[in-house]
């Protein structure tokens, strides 16, 4: 796929990007290069590769999912101008 000048003109008028006339061809001959890349990387052929989370085949180390501080609810409401019930009382917004 091949973008022509004026392509480029209307993307960069769509996503309101200032492009000069020599910019044009720059940018032209990058978006080129960018859509060989992605046909190249269409014709490998990928049948039977199994798709991995990760870049690198590793295994995470995980801890157990404990909660490690205290509550202190009743301690951080003290300071609250209003509070009932273990929750914040706030004036209404949305009406």
């Amino acid at each position: 796929m091949s973008l022509t000048a004026t392509d480029i003109e209307r993307i960069a008028h769509l996503a309101r990007i200032r492009v000069t006339p020599d910019e044009v061809v720059q940018v032209q001959a990058k978006l080129d290069g960018i859509f060989k890349l992605i046909d190249e990387m269409q014709a490998v052929n990928t049948q039977g590769v199994q798709p991995m989370s990760h870049g690198l085949d590793m295994v995470l180390r995980l801890r157990d999912d404990v909660a490690t501080a205290a509550n202190e609810r009743d301690k951080f409401q003290k300071n609250a101008p209003q509070s009932a019930e273990g929750y914040f009382l706030v004036p209404k917004v949305i009406e």
